[in-house]
């Protein structure tokens, strides 16, 4: 597991070609400006020769498979006991503090994810990205930021890859060296492994809070207003089908996740993932995920294939946590065929686009449908798109909600409910901007409201932002 680790002072061998141009002295500093590895991480070569040996020696003397059926606390107490026991048997000349550093990465390396677990224990982290042993990013509050944190060596890495990966019986090297999968709480992880990866095993984790996000709580964050937070809960309790677009980061499973709180307790709800994030709080849900194909590329189970199969299950409501190829048309069909509440996401930049992107998804499937009757089947089927965007400031804001209204000869006709308008930036760089209601005051999905009696609660939400966009 631990392997020999290269002398970081050392830069790459660099194969110039004879006809090539002198590298200019500004790139060739490149190499030596970044600090070695132990002066950004307090790792030394010493200290990793130290957990070697202790290493060692905890596997001749501990029984790891004992060890694995104990309660984590537990495991975690006889491995610090007997790795101070070996520390003392050697008697080595170190201090309590790198005693301490050095139990505890050896505690990681056994029962965790090794260097990882001090950054899946931060819950103001949204993404962990491991670019090969020795480059650890971050995201926190919208921003990339570098940390002080690496491994061992590219050996350890693939190693806490695949032991990430084969929780969820999957796997990962050389044969397969792409691969996604999840942690135990739903976090999402992305690996791809050399030779795919040229320096190194890439890591990526895109974690999920602890404590569940709510309306409520993306109202105090500014993502969306009181009046458009309010709307957003009754178009989830009166079954309206709905799409959730946005870019990568933006916050569609979260937006998602939070819609999902407003179904009924008493519906059967069944989602299709590729990996499982969704974190459904009502006790009927059936759970589906996808399977990628084995060594032989075989039994491969794609998401259409689990959106045709939910419609044999008898759901109520559909969710597709992303919607990515031809299975968006058994989506619409089923959203169209007495599932209504079916909800996914589409990656795109406006509504206007989630609805091109739907149309161009429908046509990679192969089918040889008209645009026209393409067109008509989206009408028919989504009722609301709900767009969520990252702004440059790292924040997160829901811009559009946007009802699909119907068909003006072959352009289907869309009304935004509510907007986000960018006003400017404060003194820090922060986007001010402020969600506005653009006056519809009957929206297309009224009668649906009235149907499970939420028309006076509609109504309410629909008066209380216009006298706040009048006041403003």
């Amino acid at each position: 597991m631990f392997g020999k680790k290269p002398d970081d002072t050392v830069p790459f061998p660099v194969r110039q070609l004879a006809d090539a141009p002198p590298v200019e002295p500004a790139v060739a500093d490149l190499a030596v400006t970044r600090a070695p590895r132990s002066e950004r991480s307090g790792r030394t070569d010493k200290h990793y020769e130290i957990k070697r040996s202790i290493f060692d020696a905890l596997v001749d003397s501990i029984d790891v498979a004992l060890l694995s059926t104990m309660p984590i606390e537990r495991a975690r107490e006889e491995i610090v006991q007997v790795a101070n026991d070996i520390i003392g048997a050697k008697k080595l000349q170190i201090s309590v503090a790198e005693q301490e550093a050095l139990v505890n990465d050896i505690c990681n390396d056994v029962l965790g994810y090794g260097p990882l677990e001090p950054l899946l224990a931060r819950d103001d982290i949204a993404d962990i990205m491991v670019n090969g042993c020795d480059n650890v990013f971050i995201e926190v509050g919208g921003k990339v930021e570098e940390t002080d944190i690496h491994f061992e060596d590219n050996q350890q890495l693939l190693n806490i890859c695949q032991r990430i990966v084969s929780q969820v019986g999957r796997r990962v090297d050389e044969s397969s060296p792409i691969c996604d999968a999840r942690l135990a709480d739903g976090s999402r992880v992305n690996v791809i492994a050399p030779p795919l990866a040229i320096d190194g095993p890439t890591l990526t984790i895109r974690k999920f809070k602890k404590d569940k996000l709510t309306l409520d709580q993306l109202v105090k964050f500014g993502s969306i207003s009181p009046e458009g937070a309010e709307i957003l809960r009754i178009i989830g309790r009166v079954r309206c089908n709905v799409v959730v677009s946005g870019g990568t980061g933006s916050g569609k499973t979260t937006l998602l996740n939070c819609l999902t709180r407003y179904i009924d307790r008493d519906e059967r709800i069944i989602t299709c993932e590729d990996s499982a994030e969704l974190q459904l709080q009502q006790p009927h849900v059936v759970r589906l995920e996808t399977r990628p194909p084995n060594i032989e590329g075989e039994g491969e189970i794609t998401m259409r294939a689990l959106v045709k199969n939910c419609l044999r299950m008898r759901p109520e409501r559909i969710i597709v946590g992303e919607v990515r190829g031809p299975e968006v048309f058994d989506l619409l069909q089923a959203m169209n065929t007495g599932h209504d509440g079916s909800m996914g996401t589409i990656h795109a930049n406006s509504p206007r686009e989630c609805l091109k992107r739907m149309e161009s998804m429908i046509a990679m499937g192969g089918f040889t449908l008209p645009a026209q009757t393409v067109r008509e089947i989206i009408v028919g089927s989504v009722d609301v798109i709900i767009q969520a965007a990252r702004l440059r400031d790292g924040s997160r804001r829901i811009t559009h909600v946007t009802e699909v209204v119907g068909m003006e000869g072959d352009v289907i006709t869309t009304q935004d409910l509510f907007v986000y308008d960018i006003l400017g930036e404060d003194a820090n760089g922060k986007i001010v901007g402020r969600h506005r209601s653009t006056g519809i005051g009957r929206p297309a999905f009224w009668d649906r409201a009235r149907y499970y009696g939420e028309e006076q609660r509609l109504a309410a939400a629909i008066d209380a932002a216009e006298d706040v966009d009048n006041a403003a």
